[in-house]
């Protein structure tokens, strides 16, 4: 019977396991929405077994990228506002938001199921916040008028997941955003 130490070492070292393979799958999907979760399991150094017991399926493991980016962005709004002006918070922070539901459209027939429905519907509430919080200190700082609604900004953004691959579609997607912040501005 294995120790209580022994098994906290596996239940440990199976959390590495777990955040490294979404680590790399999250880049992996990016370089190649088609790449195999075996693969995967190869980029990340470990057995296909390994990377099945904790995804396994194809679809669980998209689901859990994108949940965890989309965790990962929400939580940066305050050290972003701590590090820049409010409205280039807000413009950095749409570009990441953009770069991962990028992936995800690149992607999309695999999140179609209602598994998939419901996180990508779990997350909408944190990246609302998120986009509340920016317009709030955009707004307190005069740069952009007061109550503006976040679910409309987040409509306008899902313009900047549209645009074409590539840094054609990257230079877009910057004009978008522009267009996007001049219509929130107070003088618009």
């Amino acid at each position: 019977m294995p120790s209580e130490s022994t098994s906290g070492a596996r239940r440990a070292d199976a959390q590495r396991n777990r955040a490294r393979i979404l680590e790399v799958a999250y880049r992996a999907f990016a370089d190649d929405p088609d790449v195999s979760l075996n693969a995967i399991a190869k980029l990340v150094g470990v057995g296909a077994g390994t990377l099945y017991r904790h995804f396994p399926t194809r679809e669980s493991l998209l689901l859990a990228v994108y949940q965890e980016e989309v965790e990962q962005l929400v939580g940066a709004v305050d050290r972003m506002l701590a590090e820049q002006e409010p409205l280039d918070a807000f413009r950095a922070w749409s570009r990441k938001l953009a770069a991962y539901a990028r992936i995800k459209h690149g992607i999309g027939e695999a999140l179609t199921s209602p598994e998939a429905q419901e996180v990508i519907g779990e997350t909408w509430t944190p990246v609302r916040r998120a986009v509340a919080r920016l317009l709030e200190a955009a707004a307190a700082q005069g740069e952009v008028r007061e109550g503006i609604d976040p679910d409309d900004v987040i409509l306008l953004l899902s313009a900047l997941w549209r645009v074409p691959e590539g840094e054609v579609g990257l230079r877009q997607a910057d004009r978008l955003l522009e267009l996007i912040v001049a219509a929130l501005r107070v003088d618009a």
